[in-house]
């Protein structure tokens, strides 16, 4: 099984795209698309299913990351203002992107200069043993979405699921 893309909710979706294309580098697949409740066409009676009568429209965009993994932006009519992170709730609560260690400093500010914000310093998985020095950084984009970045040369095992 493989990933195909995550849906992140936005508030602005100019903005949101702006964010993600600049200071993360994501590449436009399809750019922002108007959708309205209708039942005329198969969308639309996909997004009746998926959203629920009254759902009243929303601003749709596709990107991809570098990493070839599609992102999908919504923009819903009726939304909050931002995304409030509650760690009491079950669900996804944030997604991580790799990078060379060397441009956690750089992709920081561009996630700044773009509206996004830093949530904690750097910092090392393992801070008492040397021989581990991977990092982390929690950050947000303009809207309160939480995302992560971890160098490509992670701690992290690639295979999860054994084959034996």
């Amino acid at each position: 099984m493989k990933m195909n893309h995550v849906v992140i909710m936005v508030g602005d979706m100019d903005k949101a795209v702006e964010f993600y294309t600049k200071a993360l580098g994501f590449r436009i697949v399809m750019n922002n698309t108007k959708v309205i409740e209708e039942r005329e066409s198969a969308i639309g009676r996909m997004c009746i299913a998926v959203f629920g009568e009254g759902f009243k429209g929303f601003n749709i965009a596709h990107l991809v990351t570098t990493g070839g993994i599609g992102v999908e932006l919504f923009e819903m009519k009726d939304r909050q203002e931002r995304h409030e992170v509650d760690f009491s709730r079950l669900g996804i609560f944030h997604f991580c992107l790799q990078l060379p260690k060397e441009q956690f400093d750089t992709a920081i500010k561009r996630v700044e200069e773009y509206g996004g914000k830093v949530r904690m310093d750097i910092m090392r998985y393992h801070p008492e043993d040397e021989l581990k020095q991977a990092q982390m950084v929690y950050l947000e984009d303009p809207f309160g979405n939480l995302f992560e970045f971890i160098p490509r040369a992670d701690i992290r095992p690639k295979k999860l699921i054994s084959s034996e």
